[in-house]
């Protein structure tokens, strides 16, 4: 009896690896294709057959990809600042030497992916924590709020928000597509549930102590709730990254704007290159590995303690 429970026990084991590296090959080979695609000649491209390793390698699509066009390395408008300027216009500080398009708009995008995830897991936290620990008025209320928000898509809220961006003269601003981003209500309801799993009595202890709420919430709080914001800061860095609908609407100087967006416009150019296409993708798929790598030990705590807790 114990030798077929055994029996089954590996046949169960072997049955789900080979599910899994199904799974994982379906999931990595979009990515193979895009790596090995962008070093292929244009014939491997549009090969009748389709080829699945470069016969030639070659580095001509990056060379045509970041020779389209050139743009400051950087070049950061001051938030607000188009409110303080006579002709109302944002200041910019720090303009760097003239670099290709494409590395421009990296920069802009990882500037804007890596803000957008620092500010939404601070606040996140705070209002999380607020929501889960603090007693108060309407906190019920506000909860509902933040939960029927996120059943919201952008293009509802889209005309406000237009309207709020004008008003704070951040239009086609990369603060323009970070702000926004900030208040996740996603991110306020990842952060309710981890700190719902913080002691009340070590909170306790420490206003006993005589912390102060800054300190409590710095020194206890973020480590105890330190996988739930390793996911959220994955989240919001992905969201942030892939929101071409947002970015499309906000930006519309060529300076500004984003790796996906500024592929978006080469292509409306030069009609459909695939190779641009390709190594366009590679390019801007390269921070978002990293930045999982970097998270993954958080991001794999986070999701397993949202599965365990009830």
């Amino acid at each position: 009896m114990k030798l077929g429970n055994s029996a089954r026990s590996g046949t169960y084991k072997a049955v789900s690896v080979i599910i899994l590296v199904l799974l994982a090959f379906l999931f990595l080979f979009p990515l193979y294709w895009i790596v090995t695609g962008s070093f292929k000649t244009v014939q491997d491209i549009y090969a009748t057959d389709p080829k699945f390793f470069p016969t030639e390698f070659t580095s001509n699509n990056y060379e045509r990809l970041l020779s389209k066009r050139s743009a400051p390395l950087w070049e950061l408008a001051v938030p607000f600042s188009s409110q303080l300027s006579k002709d109302h216009r944002p200041v910019y500080f720090s303009v760097g030497p003239t670099v290709p398009a494409a590395f421009r708009w990296l920069v802009n995008t990882v500037f804007m992916g890596v803000m957008a995830m620092i500010l939404t897991c601070i606040t996140a936290s705070m209002a999380g924590y607020a929501l889960a620990k603090k007693r108060f008025r309407g906190r019920g209320i506000i909860f509902a709020l933040i939960v029927c928000a996120m059943a919201l898509p952008k293009q509802v809220i889209l005309i406000p928000l237009i309207k709020e961006i004008s008003a704070l003269h951040m239009w086609d601003n990369i603060w323009a597509v970070i702000v926004p981003t900030v208040g996740w209500p996603f991110g306020v309801f990842l952060m309710k549930q981890f700190s719902e799993s913080v002691p009340g009595e070590i909170l306790e202890a420490a206003r006993i102590d005589g912390a102060s709420e800054l300190k409590t919430f710095s020194t206890i709080v973020v480590p105890m709730v330190k996988p739930g914001i390793g996911a959220l800061a994955i989240f919001t860095f992905i969201n942030s990254w892939n929101d071409y609908f947002l970015q499309l609407i906000m930006l519309g100087n060529g300076s500004n704007y984003t790796i996906s967006l500024g592929i978006a416009t080469l292509q409306s150019e030069t009609s459909i290159d695939h190779g641009i296409l390709m190594a366009g993708a590679a390019l801007a798929a390269a921070p978002i590995i990293i930045v999982f790598l970097m998270f993954q030990k958080y991001f794999t705590q986070g999701i397993t303690m949202g599965a365990v807790k009830g």
